[in-house]
């Protein structure tokens, strides 16, 4: 009786101790839809936006530059979130028994991280070129906005019960509902809440990148290379305790690989960034346009130069006429 008693203590406590997950992850406006998981990506969209921005401002840019640069960059972000996940897990669109349009259903979840920086920076880099903007000011500006935005759209993996790590008992252990569980899981209750490890670890990363920022004046890309550094090396340890489906190489995730390289490849970078371009852009907009000021300065220095050259001759000449004046008996008194 005992031991039975202390065994539904302890399965008492752990459901009380552990974090539970929302019944729900869609609400109905009539007969609008509005899905948790949406809701998540455009509220981490508008709070990177406005970090970027301040940021942006204080690197001596123009909201205006920054706003038409998320303009552009977050279609492109989110068309290349969905293509990386697509690829990458390919399995789950095409083949026997699978719907290919499922593949355009975005907002059933399925982002890739990867392809969203990827093809946001792209779109970004778009705009800056066309604009004389030093693009490598704009990824330091935008990369603890980045990791926000990536903070807050893990809500949604928490609002669908999806994403989340192997079965834990844990008092932080996250509870996933029977329908959730993966197959061979279906006797656990609760899980690492993996959502909630990338989530602190993103904030804490941000909070980071901004104190090296003003400590330093970091400039040149450092900021962005430190943030993939640390995302990548965070999201390395978050991902191998993740237990849904995915591809598979020689027994580590397809994601691990894409963390350690991009971790090698930000190291790499950082290292010859602190070697070759130290400190920070001094002019961040209107790269080249200083050139064009220099001339027109240099065309109003010398239209200013033949105007005293003009006005000094025309006095000469009025000196002489004097002199000639009071040395002829003739004139006139």
């Amino acid at each position: 009786m005992c031991d039975g008693a202390s065994v539904v203590t302890a399965g008492w406590a752990q459901v009380v101790l552990s974090i539970p997950s929302p019944s729900t992850n869609i609400w109905h406006i009539g007969v609008f839809p509005l899905r948790a998981y949406a809701l998540c990506i455009i509220a981490g969209i508008i709070v990177a936006m406005i970090i970027a921005r301040r940021r942006w401002q204080a690197r001596g840019g123009t909201a205006d530059s920054m706003e038409m640069m998320v303009v552009v960059g977050v279609p492109f972000g989110i068309v290349g979130a969905r293509l990386y996940h697509v690829i990458t897990d390919y399995q789950l669109y095409f083949g026997p028994g699978r719907h290919p349009l499922n593949a355009l259903k975005i907002w059933e979840g399925g982002l890739g991280v990867w392809g969203a920086i990827a093809f946001g920076v792209l779109g970004g880099y778009l705009v800056a070129r066309r604009r004389r903007i030093a693009f490598p000011a704009v990824l330091d500006a935008i990369a603890p906005a980045i990791l926000v935005a990536q903070a807050i759209g893990r809500l949604g993996n928490w609002f669908n019960q999806e994403l989340f790590g192997r079965p834990t008992t844990l008092p932080w252990a996250l509870e996933i509902a029977p329908q959730y569980r993966p197959p061979g899981y279906e006797q656990f209750a609760t899980f690492h809440p993996t959502f909630l490890y990338e989530m602190l670890w993103n904030l804490a990363a941000a909070a980071l990148l901004v104190w090296l920022d003003r400590r330093f004046r970091l400039g040149h890309g450092k900021v962005f290379a430190l943030y993939v550094l640390l995302y990548t090396a965070g999201r390395f340890w978050i991902e191998a305790l993740r237990i849904d489906t995915v591809n598979e190489i020689g027994g580590f995730r397809l994601n691990n690989y894409t963390s350690l390289i991009g971790f090698i490849v930000a190291l790499v970078w950082l290292i010859w960034l602190v070697r070759n371009r130290p400190g920070r852009e001094e002019v961040v907009e209107g790269i080249g346009l200083p050139a064009v000021e220099s001339v027109a300065e240099q065309d109003i220095s010398e239209t200013a130069s033949t105007d005293d050259a003009v006005a000094t001759d025309n006095s000469s000449d009025s000196e002489s006429a004097a002199e000639t004046s009071t040395k002829d008996p003739t004139a006139t008194t």
